[in-house]
């Protein structure tokens, strides 16, 4: 099941980076629009990957992960994460044809990009410091 999960990770954290590099403004040559599209099928993959093995994992030692700070502030994390990419495609979507490629995307579009390139990146850091705190 670590496997299936650090695959999912991989999955969900590595298309989701390379969306946030794009709303921060790397390779405006690329459609966002198109970008999103091709990338989100594989960040639902790897979030369904992980929630479904992250759940196994939890099972084997609910009470002890419970009770982990670090768990804890991971699950606190990916939910803020979540509602980071809401606000995107709530919010930010319907501004995108001014900038779709080769424009840079506007101030609060960049703040979304390095808001969830820092929380995946927290988020990442927990899962990890789980095993080093009680």
């Amino acid at each position: 099941m670590e496997v299936v999960h650090l695959a999912g990770l991989a999955l969900l954290i590595g298309s989701a980076t390379a969306f946030d590099l794009r709303l921060l403004g790397v390779s405006r040559a690329l459609s966002v629009r198109t970008l999103g599209t091709h990338l989100l099928r594989w960040t639902w993959t790897g979030f369904a990957l992980a929630a479904a093995s992250g759940l196994l994992l939890f099972s084997a030692n609910a009470t002890a992960l419970a009770a982990n700070t670090a768990f804890q502030v991971k699950l606190a994390v990916i939910a803020l994460a979540g509602c980071n990419a809401a606000v995107f495609h709530t919010v930010h979507t319907c501004t995108i044809a001014s900038w779709d490629t080769g424009a840079a995307p506007p101030p609060l579009v960049r703040l979304t990009g390095a808001a969830s390139l820092l929380l995946w990146l927290t988020a990442l850091t927990c899962g990890r410091l789980i095993a080093y705190t009680t």
